[in-house]
């Protein structure tokens, strides 16, 4: 390069480009600002919205109301289920600070093994994990005083039991959610329930509420709910069934007490039962509501049914005398028998002495719908409508495939099925003037009505003939209660396994007491009996005659017998099973 050149007049610093580049590049970068602040106007107006929300999202928080499950009560305002407050304990593992000896001490607060409570923080990235829910209050206080960053305590409520397994089967009870998993808890779970609420407040990184914005929704309480149980006669109805199931080397036994004049289910008891507050290892059996859900072939509890239908009929009269010699009764290929031979019987007294063959002759001279139109009118083959979860219908098959021992045999309670709470109410067209009455386990103000079966002066002849049955000479005089007149049925029945009848039993007894003005219903079940003993006159009848005994006083019904009115047997009492 020569001397005095500039280094600028070099050829090959000399480039020449075209005009129109320099202008694409400017129309460009205008461009740019251009999309830049339409991009600022877009989200400073139309997507303000938008904005607010993400920012809200980092701050600001929807918690829930929790509403308080609604109360339980008896009939006379006891408190049988209320909820509690009980917290949550809760961590964020992400914020957690923790000493090794704060750990150690939270862990034994929870009652929870330390590898497992580090466990459960040890994933960091977790913003929300539950530590321990429904906490009794003293533990939570305990855990806030520990002051662990990290840490909370989130309001819930846990259900309480203040009867225990006396009425468990009645009540029933909720999951860890508050939602109600069986009995009334279950059943009327919207009602009790309510609806939970929210409100917005504004947290720090930490969690902490530093600001509280507003409700959004205030929670709905769950309504109180009132039953028709007396807890008074539910308590002596629990532990008379618990007594008799014990004494009989029972495998389980069940009880239910309805009022006569309302439908009204005042007592309901199951064994073996259970305690709704401690349910860690809980089995098919004791959460069975045996009551409710369970049949069984009645025995002789059904013969009243097909008397009063055959006197309805016109066929017999009380004082009718049917002959029942020699005690057995061919049907077919099949033979029928009573466990004593009794000859010659009135009406009153088949059903007193409970005879086999004198109810199978009567029941062979109806026709199969007739009988079919009865068992159907006062309730079997018909779930009982209690709004109750688990009621079962029972059986009863149709008339048109009946043969005549089937006839014959469900005319003394085999061959049928029906659950205890059926029996019961079935009961209420003696107690009353053949009327069936409706169930309740809800207490009522209002005037039941029933659905008429039998007609009055059946009703009347029909509880004369319990009467009997339960007295002196009857299947049951260990039924009596002294200084109340009572009437009753017994019934034995052969249990069955696989399609076979095998040789074991149920033992029960429906009856009614005072019978110058029934005021209670009262049926019990003892299921395999095998202390010795298994007749329903031996087992079921002592127990009905204690339940009956003890809830008309807890009622104060005047008496309406003697007080030496108590007839109790030397010897055994046996019925035809």
């Amino acid at each position: 390069m020569s001397r005095g050149v500039p280094f600028a007049a070099n050829p090959l610093l000399q480039v020449k480009l075209p005009a129109h580049r320099s202008r694409v590049v400017m129309l460009l970068i205008a461009l740019a600002f251009l999309a830049l602040a339409a991009r600022a106007v877009w989200l400073q107006t139309v997507s303000d919205d938008f904005l607010q929300k993400q920012g809200e999202s980092r701050y600001a928080r929807t918690i829930e109301l929790p509403a308080s499950r609604g109360r339980v009560l008896d009939r006379n305002g006891v408190v049988l289920a209320v909820s509690l407050p009980a917290p949550a304990i809760w961590a964020s593992p992400e914020e957690l600070k923790a000493t090794p000896e704060q750990l150690a001490k939270l862990a034994k607060l929870l009652e929870m093994p330390e590898r497992e409570l580090r466990r459960r923080l040890a994933d960091e990235d977790k913003t929300f994990v539950y530590l321990k829910r429904q906490v009794e209050a003293p533990v939570a206080e305990q855990v806030a005083a520990l002051k662990i960053p990290g840490v909370h305590q989130l309001l819930e409520y846990k259900r309480y039991y203040p009867e225990g397994e006396a009425l468990a089967h009645v009540v029933g009870f909720t999951n860890v959610e508050d939602t109600g998993q069986e009995g009334i808890e279950l059943a009327h779970d919207r009602t009790l329930a309510g609806a939970i609420g929210s409100r917005r407040v504004i947290r720090d990184r930490l969690g902490r509420t530093i600001e509280d914005v507003g409700s959004i929704r205030e929670p709905r309480n769950g309504r109180d709910l009132q039953l028709s149980i007396d807890t008074k006669i539910q308590y002596h109805v629990h532990a008379a069934l618990r007594d008799a199931v014990s004494a009989h080397k029972a495998k389980a036994g069940a009880a239910v007490v309805l009022d006569a004049r309302t439908g009204e289910v005042l007592a309901l008891a199951n064994l073996p039962t259970y305690d709704p507050n401690q349910r860690r290892q809980l089995s098919g059996a004791q959460l069975r509501n045996r009551v409710i859900t369970d049949t069984f072939e009645p025995g002789s509890t059904m013969k009243p049914f097909t008397t009063a239908l055959a006197l309805e009929l016109g066929k017999v009269g009380p004082k009718t005398v049917i002959d029942t010699a020699p005690g057995r009764l061919k049907i077919g290929s099949a033979t029928i028998g009573d466990a004593h031979p009794h000859g010659a019987l009135t009406v009153e007294e088949v059903l007193q002495k409970s005879s086999n063959v004198g109810t199978v002759k009567m029941a062979m001279t109806m026709s199969p719908q007739r009988m079919w139109d009865m068992f159907t009118g006062v309730g079997f083959g018909q779930a009982p409508q209690l709004g109750f979860p688990g009621a079962v219908a029972g059986r009863v098959r149709p008339y048109r495939n009946w043969k005549p021992i089937e006839q014959a045999t469900m005319s003394y309670g085999h061959g049928i099925s029906v659950s205890l709470v059926q029996l019961a109410r079935a009961y209420t067209a003696f107690s009353g003037d053949g009327e069936v009455m409706p169930l309740s386990l809800i207490r009522t103000e209002e005037q039941a009505h029933g659905v008429r079966v039998f007609s009055p002066k059946t009703a009347a002849a029909i509880r004369q003939m319990l009467e009997m049955a339960a007295g002196p000479g009857g299947t049951a005089p260990k039924a009596q209660v002294a200084g109340y007149r009572v009437a009753g049925k017994t019934g034995t029945a052969y249990k069955q396994e696989h399609g076979r009848y095998v040789r074991k039993y149920i033992a029960s007894f429906v009856g009614f007491a005072p019978v110058s003005d029934p005021r209670l219903i009262v049926a019990v079940m003892i299921d395999e009996p095998s202390a010795g003993q298994h007749y329903g006159g031996q087992v079921a009848a002592p127990l009905f005659s204690r339940i009956v005994g003890e809830a008309l006083r807890t009622l104060r019904v005047a008496p309406d017998a003697p007080s030496t009115n108590q007839v109790i047997p030397a010897g055994p009492v046996r019925e035809s099973t």
